[in-house]
């Protein structure tokens, strides 16, 4: 087998709306239209995509609350990290700085997935 690259990362998420608020307006992804029968958003990123699609309940799956690079999460680089820390502390995210002493933060949506932005470059 040769995995030749990613496509998508699918996410649970309890209320389209406030996912939506977070992953578009909040991080600015791009909305992309898709053509499926169950509720839900995807969003794209050069050629990959996230998919955050409706559940009835979604469990949190955070294993390590002092350190949340230590948890299943998504790491997306951005151009201006400071910038994003800014815009994510403007609307009331959680941020934590990351621990291993690298460019980064973690921002949690609000269903509990924890997402990783990384200084570009």
């Amino acid at each position: 087998m040769e995995i030749i690259r990613p496509l998508h990362v699918a996410l649970a998420v309890s209320d389209l709306e406030r996912a939506e608020r977070f992953w578009g307006e909040i991080l600015g992804l791009p909305k992309v239209e898709r053509d499926l029968k169950f509720p839900g958003a995807w969003y794209q990123l050069g050629d990959f995509q996230i998919h955050l699609i409706v559940a009835e309940r979604v469990i949190p799956d955070q294993t390590d609350s002092g350190r949340w690079g230590r948890n299943r999460h998504l790491a997306l680089a951005v151009a201006d990290l400071q910038a994003a820390k800014q815009r994510l502390a403007a609307h009331g995210c959680p941020v934590q700085v990351s621990a291993s002493g690298r460019a980064a933060l973690f921002t949690i949506d609000p269903d509990g997935n924890i997402v990783e932005l990384s200084a570009a470059g």
